[in-house]
């Protein structure tokens, strides 16, 4: 990581031209990362997304990445089915990794990749960036303080108009479900997590996928969950990318009093016995607006909706939670999702694949963290 008077170099590669590029370059660099080298499977996308950002070096594998001097670090965001070969590279020459989620294509195969990192004693971390929301987190402190009690009733709906046009363009293999495309695997990984760092580990599911627009897409563009969590706590999930008109809830109904979160902001309030009240929000969280994207990079349909702006603030911080982490400074609270999570996130995924198989049979999920 470098030598001599001053702080340490921490060479980046990040691979992955699209929200590796909108998200990850930016938040890298806002933790005080150094992007080295921008890793695509395309040569001359890689070349123009690497001059768009001011990337010093397109590259057109991992492997001639990794030969580049003070590199520490990779970032993966690519494909589902591609996350576990790029991670295995990246933990086998030595570096810290964060990948994109869903983190792999099963929880077999995430539990492999977590012995390879846990075996190389190499940082690693899930790009889960809404541990660090400032709504997110504060409903998740809010719930863990006993401020509602013993928590009874969950309810996590998102509905967004991104993919509501049935000629919206998407890349293949995101409307590939064998690939591990569409919507649960993009979103509903993400909230999985927010649920796991709210209410604890999932006890069993109930799931239904859905095509909310005709399309030519064998994955799905929503999902219903029913779930019940360890702490006897039931709840519905239910998310679309297809729905032309947004609605967002959030909230944790208690034996004592209900939480919630004010659309898609960092408010929390708080109904009980005494009234609505709203929570002083988080100091460590403030509002980091998202810097403008260069001209020309945003086309596509994918793109627009992988570019919201909301993730720029959280992602920042997760960063700086790796950086922390590869530095071995204490890492304020909330701690990032590690692979061990990535490997829960993926059996509570299996769960859902199988209640779905099943017509929504409800399905136990078992362990998540062995």
């Amino acid at each position: 990581m470098g030598s001599g008077i001053g702080p340490p170099r921490l060479g980046a590669v990040v691979v992955g031209t699209g929200f590796g590029c909108y998200t990850h370059v930016r938040a890298l660099r806002a933790a005080g990362f150094e992007v080295v080298a921008l890793v695509g499977r395309q040569t001359a996308k890689t070349a123009t997304r690497a001059h768009q950002f001011g990337v010093p070096r397109a590259c057109g594998s991992l492997t001639e990445a990794l030969d580049i001097p003070d590199v520490v670090a990779v970032t993966i965001a690519t494909p589902p089915l591609t996350h576990a070969p790029l991670a295995f590279e990246a933990i086998a020459a030595g570096k810290h990794v964060l990948c994109e989620k869903p983190f792999a294509a099963d929880a077999a195969e995430a539990r492999e990749v977590l012995a390879a990192a846990e075996g190389a004693g190499v940082v690693h971390v899930i790009g889960t960036e809404f541990r660090y929301d400032a709504g997110q987190a504060l409903l998740a402190r809010t719930v863990a303080d006993g401020t509602v009690g013993r928590p009874r009733l969950a309810t996590w709906i998102m509905h967004v108009p991104v993919l509501a046009d049935s000629d919206a363009e998407v890349p293949e293999w995101w409307a590939d479900a064998r690939a591990s495309g569409g919507w649960l695997a993009a979103h509903g990984s993400q909230l999985i997590d927010q649920i796991r760092a709210t209410l604890g580990e999932f006890s069993g599911v109930s799931a239904s996928l859905v095509h909310v627009v005709d399309r030519d897409m064998s994955a799905d563009d929503g999902f219903v969950i029913h779930f019940r969590m360890a702490n006897g706590c039931v709840g519905t999930l239910q998310s679309t990318a297809s729905d032309r008109a947004i609605m967002v809830e959030t909230r944790v109904t208690g034996s004592t009093a209900t939480a919630w979160i004010e659309g898609v902001g960092a408010t929390v309030k708080v109904a009980s016995a005494e009234g609505v009240r709203t929570l002083p929000p988080l100091a460590s969280m403030p509002m980091v607006p998202a810097p403008a994207l260069p001209d020309g990079s945003v086309t596509t349909t994918y793109e627009r909706m992988i570019t919201f702006g909301v993730e720029y603030g959280p992602y920042t911080r997760l960063a700086g939670a790796f950086r922390d982490l590869i530095l071995q400074r204490p890492v304020p609270e909330p701690p990032p999702a590690t692979f061990v999570d990535g490997v829960a996130m993926m059996t509570v995924l299996d769960a859902v694949r199988r209640s779905v198989a099943s017509g929504g049979a409800w399905t136990d999920v078992g362990p998540q963290v062995s």
